[in-house]
């Protein structure tokens, strides 16, 4: 059953909340949220009572119950996962990973006891949680996504989220303007989240313009360093930078289509310039590659191109956005803008608060 506050009200109080959460999850004015609600649901007051729709009238039916089982590396999805539920007035049933999220946390206990209320928080999940959940949304490997969904009936609504690879494009930057936000688009949350890249592909308007770029980018990332570190890594994680950092230096050595960039002995970043327009994935951790752009990016994509998150643009325009159609991200953005996104993007292609609701109809 949804709480007995409106939807103005819940958004208020969310607002509110949301405060100390800026750098995280981006402007959440009261003015936004309600915003995103009316841009979603065609009118603010949908949830609360019937609402103009063709020749007659509707109305949007929040789900009573709603699992969000989140992963640890992208905090800020996670919130945005719960706010979303909360500005429904849904029941929210949060399954944190091993060791919980401290974001969360603070978050749960900023709200109203109205609201604090509609949250249940274990690190777990037990069957029963399943079982009461009329909605299920899962952010996660693929390999996560597809066993719960294995586990959810097929009457259930379920919004997965799984394995995303995001890329920039410099069609035209002579001057390198993008790079600072190239470098921080790279290293924010150390690439662990769905909108992080992982190669910026650079058209050749001057032959070496891509190797020149990723020269730059490399002062960027250490500059970028110097105010937010990277967090300590894994054995695990320290192993896959070393080793890719020595077979392209080994490669560097006698190949000048490759050049190699590395920040530090803490590997803090590194910034891999390869001729080889072929897509490559990175270890993450702020590891990125810079190459030409090729004339035939899909089709360099190769495996990847199913799995596109966001592409960024410099410069960010409708008509360069036309050109890279094809690679069907589910958000074109300005360089240096990766990890912004608005409350209105379509995460996955998919509008957020709208595949939750389900609409009656009134013709009176």
């Amino acid at each position: 059953m949804v709480d007995a506050m409106n939807t103005e009200q819940r958004v208020i109080a969310i607002a509110e909340a949301t405060e100390p959460f800026e750098g995280l999850l981006g402007p959440s004015s009261a003015e936004g949220l309600l915003g995103w609600v009316a841009a979603e649901l065609g009118s603010a007051k949908a949830l609360d009572s019937w609402v103009r729709h063709g020749g007659a009238k509707t109305r949007a039916l929040a789900p009573d119950t709603i699992l969000h089982v989140v992963s640890g590396n992208t905090p800020h999805a996670a919130l945005q996962s719960l706010i979303s539920g909360l500005l429904l007035g849904s029941h929210n049933l949060v399954k944190l990973p091993r060791g919980g999220l401290v974001e969360v946390d603070k978050f749960i206990l900023r709200l109203p006891d109205s609201l604090r209320r509609l949250v249940e928080v274990r690190e777990d999940l037990p069957d029963e949680w399943i079982a009461r959940a009329d909605a299920v949304i899962v952010y996660g490997a693929d390999e996560t996504v597809a066993s719960l969904r294995r586990r959810v009936p097929m009457e259930k609504i379920f919004v997965g989220h799984g394995h995303k690879m995001s890329l920039g494009i410099v069609w035209d930057d002579p001057a390198f303007a993008s790079c600072a936000g190239a470098a921080r688009d790279a290293s924010l949350y150390d690439q662990q989240g769905c909108l992080s890249p992982q190669v910026f592909y650079v058209r050749e308007t001057v032959p070496g313009l891509a190797r020149a770029y990723a020269e730059k980018l490399a002062d960027a990332m250490e500059e970028f360093r110097r105010s937010c570190p990277r967090s300590s890594l894994t054995v695990e994680e320290k192993a896959a930078i070393a080793n890719l950092r020595a077979a392209y230096r080994f490669r560097a050595a006698g190949d000048l289509r490759v050049a190699l960039w590395e920040g530090g002995e803490a590997m803090d970043w590194t910034v891999i310039y390869e001729e080889d327009a072929w897509f490559t994935a990175s270890p993450l951790n702020r590891v990125v590659f810079v190459k030409p752009l090729p004339d035939n990016l899909p089709e360099a994509m190769g495996p990847a191109l199913g799995f596109v998150g966001a592409v960024s643009l410099w410069p960010c325009t409708e008509a360069v956005a036309d050109r890279f159609a094809a690679l069907c991200p589910s958000r074109f953005c300005a360089i240096g803008r990766m990890q912004d996104p608005p409350w209105t993007w379509h995460n996955g292609g998919v509008a957020s608060l709208h595949s939750l609701v389900k609409w009656v109809d009134f013709e009176p």
